[in-house]
C-alpha cells in the first residue's frame, strides 16, 4: 500500500512543493476580497505570490479547511447579486505579505496532518516571516 504524504489533504491531493519558491524575488502580490455592501473586507479569501520567474503560487483554503498550495493564474473578480461580489486585485498594504515585495524568499516551511493534509506554510525572507494558516475555514495570514 502506497502512504500519503502528511500535507496531501484527501480530498484535494498534496498541491505543488512550495520549496521551489527559495531563492526567488517576490514581485508581487495578488488577493481576491468578498465585499459585501459598505463593510470592509476583514482577509482574503486567496493571495497569489507572483514570483522572479513570474510564477503564479495561489494560497487559499479548501471546502475541507485545508490549506491548498497550487501554481494557478490569479481569476477575475465576480458578482454574486444579494451576496456581494469578489475582487481580485494587487495588494499594496493589507496584507504582511506587502512588508516583503521586493524580497528573495530564504526558506519555506510546511505543517500538515495526515487526516487533513497542510495546515500551514511559512515563508521567511531577509526581514521576517510570514505564516499562511487555514482557520476554521479562512485563510489567515500573520508576521512572524
Amino acid at each position: 500500500m502506497e502512504s500519503k504524504r502528511a500535507s496531501e489533504c484527501p480530498l484535494h491531493g498534496a498541491g505543488v512543493r512550495p520549496g521551489y519558491l527559495v531563492g526567488r524575488r517576490l514581485e508581487q502580490v495578488v488577493a481576491s476580497w468578498h465585499l459585501y455592501g459598505s463593510e470592509a473586507p476583514s482577509r482574503p479569501l486567496d493571495v497569489w505570490l507572483i514570483d522572479s520567474e513570474a510564477v503564479a503560487t495561489h494560497v487559499t483554503t479548501g471546502s475541507d479547511w485545508c490549506l491548498i498550495v497550487e501554481m494557478t493564474a490569479p481569476f477575475t473578480g465576480y458578482d454574486m447579486a444579494e451576496s456581494g461580489r469578489v475582487e481580485v486585485a494587487p495588494i499594496s498594504g493589507e496584507t504582511p505579505l506587502a512588508a516583503h515585495l521586493g524580497e528573495t524568499v530564504l526558506a519555506v516551511s510546511e505543517e500538515g496532518s495526515s487526516d487533513s493534509g497542510r495546515l500551514a506554510l511559512e515563508i521567511t525572507f531577509g526581514s521576517g516571516r510570514v505564516r499562511c494558516e487555514t482557520w476554521s475555514g479562512d485563510l489567515r495570514l500573520s508576521s512572524k
